[in-house]
């Protein structure tokens, strides 16, 4: 598939999601049921494409001034992925498959509207409820916080110390781009692009082997603030299996 037709074939879904008003998840494994030609790579950049905007609804519909599917993923390619109007209309340009060419209107929005009069949640896509309790803790900042949370998050692993060592573990991940984790003594992080499959990581030698797990690094460095000592035990609440896994090993 062209860019163009995953760029159509992702507003056809963000349509079929607002019309039958089920899970993102469900609609993509659907579509892709019924279009089997779409490689594994098309799936997953269309997926991105979904993801990115029901990240950005708000933000992207008021930069449009239009709630429809496709100006929220109009909007979404100028806030999240950073494109101009000159590409969008590239892939806009009404060909086979692609979208259809983008109105003056359209064009108008993406060339001189932005975010700056835009109220603090729609500018961060969060609910307007949650707004005075983010403005006590970030204050002005709270729409930046919350925009920094709308890309996609970087895949995170962590090295079970009882088995690996982080030094001898990172070079065996080179080939999926693993580097250590800004914080974490015992997290390696994968970047993921866009429109990026995730990494085949069960697959991994090293993860069947029990020698890592996929585990945030936020979740890692509550894990070792706790500063849990062999013998103690330790409530986690909410508690995933590779943190239950963790608690176990200490």
């Amino acid at each position: 598939m062209t860019p163009a037709a995953r760029l159509s074939a992702a507003i056809e879904l963000i349509a079929t999601i607002d019309a039958q008003r089920i899970p993102a998840a469900k609609a993509l494994k659907e579509w892709g049921t019924a279009h089997r030609y779409a490689g594994s790579g098309d799936r997953a950049a269309i997926s991105g494409l979904i993801w990115d905007v029901l990240r950005r609804q708000s933000s992207a519909a008021w930069l449009m001034q239009d709630d429809s599917a496709r100006a929220r993923v109009l909007g979404m390619l100028k806030l999240e992925r950073g494109m101009d109007v000159p590409t969008i209309s590239a892939l806009c340009d009404g060909g086979r498959f692609a979208p259809d060419p983008l109105t003056a209107t359209e064009e108008a929005a993406l060339a001189s509207r932005t975010l700056k009069d835009a109220p603090a949640h729609v500018a961060g896509d969060y609910p307007d409820w949650l707004d005075p309790h983010l403005a006590k803790v970030f204050g002005d900042d709270r729409a930046a916080e919350a925009t920094a949370m709308a890309s996609r998050a970087p895949l995170d692993l962590r090295v079970n110390t009882l088995k690996a060592k982080r030094e001898k573990v990172l070079p065996r991940l080179s080939h999926l781009g693993a580097r250590e984790t800004p914080w974490s003594p015992l997290g390696l992080r994968i970047e993921l692009g866009a429109d990026a499959r995730n990494p085949g990581i069960h697959a991994e030698e090293d993860f069947i082997k029990g020698a890592i797990e996929v585990q945030d690094e936020g979740s890692q460095l509550a894990a070792l603030f706790s500063a849990a000592k062999p013998g103690e035990q330790v409530i986690d609440l909410c508690a995933a299996p590779a943190a239950r896994r963790w608690r176990s090993q200490r």
